[in-house]
């Protein structure tokens, strides 16, 4: 590698592998930035990141838009993390007794962090988010995140992320471990602690992604080296059970769903004419084919037939009961369709001559119910 390492014997037969003795800093640093993992310091001795300038300590002051960063001062913990070299020699060359901090997200990373701490365990629902754990079954001697996630691997028939040699393993100076693997595809992972009543994926694990950073393997705090142990030494690919489980318990960011689209002028027109909107039957026109217009935010997966085909029957059913000419109720109909998905007349054509032929059987009342 292009920095050599203060290593043991037996890590210098493995190129590349981090340091289980502490290095000097600054080359623990450009270690981590080779492998294209952004890096920021954290306070000597100690698993914090680096305090603030007081001018970034001000209420209401944000990492977005900060002098401070773009001028390459490490305020704002990993927001400030980098991979540029010659900003990493000023910070550690000038500073050798800080730390190293990696960012999880811009490093595409996900960390499973396991706590050893010695807790009273929460109620049992607690232990395994989402997975309940029958009465009849015996908690005694669980007692820390080693155990609650073997016990969730072995249900999954996984090995646990605590026994998985095929990925970097770091040792906490606590007693803990760091599991560090790989993310893949385009997913940002979100960050829990295990203590959490809402996300969390099992007690005392916590998960260091994207909002977070994890300490580097052959930092030193006052409590000891985070110490990589195993074969293994760089991080593997995020199992698919694993994957799977952190979807389950919400690590990932809620989807985007699109604000409502605007109705299309004939298709207002429409509204209009069936009230505009102030009466039952003319908000219930407003609402189903404001539903059809809107998936054009949505390429695929919008259920884009099945809004059409209610919207149509919806408007057949205003057709028969008198509160809009057919005319105008299959124009309105097509202008929406057209704005979802343009150019494809054969095909919504086919759902809106369905639709309204269905809706024309069942008059809707002012309500709009049949």
């Amino acid at each position: 590698m292009a920095h050599e390492l203060d290593v043991s014997p037996s890590d210098r037969e493995r190129p590349g592998s981090p340091p289980v003795v502490a290095p000097r800093s600054v080359d623990l640093a450009r270690w981590c930035a080779s492998r294209g993992w952004p890096v920021h310091p954290l306070t000597p001795g100690r698993k914090t990141p680096t305090a603030n300038c007081d001018r970034c300590r001000q209420p209401g002051h944000t990492h977005k838009g900060c002098a401070c960063i773009q001028a390459g001062r490490w305020c704002h913990g990993f927001h400030a993390a980098t991979l540029d070299f010659a900003r990493i020699e000023q910070w550690w060359f000038n500073h050798p007794g800080l730390g190293v901090g990696v960012a999880c997200g811009p490093a595409h990373l996900v960390v499973i962090d396991i706590d050893a701490h010695r807790q009273q365990p929460p109620d049992r629902d607690r232990l395994l988010p989402g997975i309940p754990i029958p009465r009849s079954v015996d908690l005694g001697g669980l007692a820390n995140g080693f155990h609650t996630l073997g016990v969730l691997a072995a249900l999954r028939g996984a090995v646990s992320p605590a026994d998985d040699e095929t990925t970097l393993r770091v040792r906490t100076p606590s007693g803990g471990l760091h599991v560090w693997y790989r993310a893949h595809g385009s997913h940002r992972w979100q960050c829990s602690a295990g203590s959490s009543s809402t996300r969390a994926l099992a007690w005392q694990v916590d998960v260091r992604a994207h909002g977070g950073y994890i300490v580097a393997p052959g930092t030193t705090t006052a409590a000891g080296t985070y110490t990589a142990i195993g074969p293994a030494r760089e991080p593997a690919a995020l199992p698919d059970w694993l994957a799977r489980e952190l979807a389950r318990t919400g690590h990932l960011p809620p989807a985007h769903v699109p604000a409502p689209r605007p109705v299309p002028p004939r298709a207002r027109q429409a509204v209009l004419a069936a009230g505009g909107g102030r009466d039952a039957a003319g908000r219930a026109l407003a609402k189903v084919l404001g539903e059809v217009a809107a998936c054009a935010s949505v390429p695929e997966g919008a259920a884009f037939s099945a809004k059409l085909n209610r919207a149509a029957y919806t408007v057949g059913g205003l057709v028969a009961s008198g509160h809009l000419s057919a005319d105008a109720a299959e124009q309105a109909l097509r202008d929406a369709a057209e704005q979802a998905r343009p150019g494809q007349e054969r095909r919504y054509g086919a759902i809106i001559r369905s639709g309204l032929n269905a809706g024309l059987l069942r008059p809707l009342s002012p309500g709009g119910r049949a």
